[in-house]
């Protein structure tokens, strides 16, 4: 039996099946060999005593040529039987092996979508999950700067706050001191308290001069300046010609008073812009905090999105080798 394989054009193996030369040989054999019985029939069809032909030489000639031929014809027939099984399984054959082909194309091609919608995917991952970083340290900067900015204020306010209850303190108790002598000139004040008095008008003047500019006017500044000046005019024993235009000590506790009216207004200013301050931080923190956790969320989960599209990627990848491989 002889098998030719054949290649196609196309990738699949074609199996063409020759009938078998020995089959051949043996149908004409048989023909040849039916020719001489034919004619020794015919011979011994004419001779006159059949029994004792039968025992003649010729006779088993044309005995064993019909064995012969009926071996012949029984072979040629199981070479038949064998060719068409054999055709049969070679057509079988083709048929699963080029199914096999087209099946394994198909994958391919399914696979190289896949890489490639994976590969876009991961390459889309990696681009958000930048992005996300950037947000997310963005929104740590700007924390960490409104962290800065409200030490600062608050530092300043403590400062500024202490410094406020500090005068305020000073001018209540030479308020206090003043509203006992209050109604005339200082005349029955002790000396240490109108130096002390003094003192202290003089330096709150100085040191909130720019607070102080818009609640005293030119005519109280030039009292509080002629009383700094000389506050012993105020309690001596005779009038002198100096006394005669000195303030009284109404006048003297009323800018006293004005200066600590206005020193507790800005303290609770302050205090009051201190609480918005904290408000607006607090508010502020509250967001970023939010956001930077949000954005961490969506970080760890891209990551691991991306890790298992990668993981896809590369087996899709794999799985393309070992289908070409098969």
């Amino acid at each position: 039996l002889s098998l030719t394989l054949a290649r196609a054009p196309a990738t699949t193996t074609q199996l063409r099946v020759r009938p078998p030369n020995r089959m051949a040989s043996r149908r004409v054999l048989v023909g040849l060999l039916a020719l001489p019985v034919a004619a020794l029939n015919t011979v011994s069809a004419l001779t006159f005593d059949v029994a004792a032909a039968k025992n003649r030489p010729v006779s088993k000639v044309i005995t064993l040529l019909k064995d012969m031929q009926k071996q012949l014809e029984k072979e040629a027939e199981e070479d038949e039987e064998i060719y068409d099984k054999m055709a049969c399984w070679c057509e079988t054959n083709d048929k699963e092996k080029t199914k096999s082909i087209a099946d394994a194309e198909a994958r391919i091609e399914d696979l190289t979508t896949k890489i490639e919608e994976l590969t876009a995917a991961s390459a889309r991952l990696n681009t958000e999950i930048k992005n996300h970083e950037k947000e997310v340290a963005k929104n740590q900067e700007a924390l960490d700067q409104a962290t800065a900015i409200r030490q600062k204020q608050l530092a300043e306010f403590n400062a500024e706050e202490k410094d406020l209850l500090e005068s305020i303190s000073a001018l209540k108790s030479a308020v206090t001191v003043l509203s006992k002598h209050n109604g005339g000139a200082f005349l029955q004040m002790p000396a240490s308290h109108m130096m002390s008095v003094a003192a202290t008008l003089q330096y709150q003047m100085r040191k909130h001069s720019s607070l102080l500019q818009a609640s005293l006017t030119p005519s109280e500044r030039r009292v509080a300046a002629a009383f700094v000046q000389a506050p012993e005019d105020y309690f001596d024993a005779a009038p002198t010609f100096k006394q005669s235009y000195a303030p009284q000590s109404g006048e003297i506790f009323g800018i006293l008073k004005q200066m600590k009216e206005t020193f507790e207004a800005n303290l609770a200013a302050s205090q009051k812009e201190e609480m918005a301050n904290q408000k607006a931080y607090e508010d502020l923190k509250a967001a970023k905090e939010a956001e930077i956790k949000a954005g961490q969320e969506q970080i760890e989960a891209k990551t691991d999105e991306l890790a298992s599209t990668d993981e896809k990627n590369a087996q899709a990848k794999v799985d393309v080798e070992d289908t070409k491989a098969s």
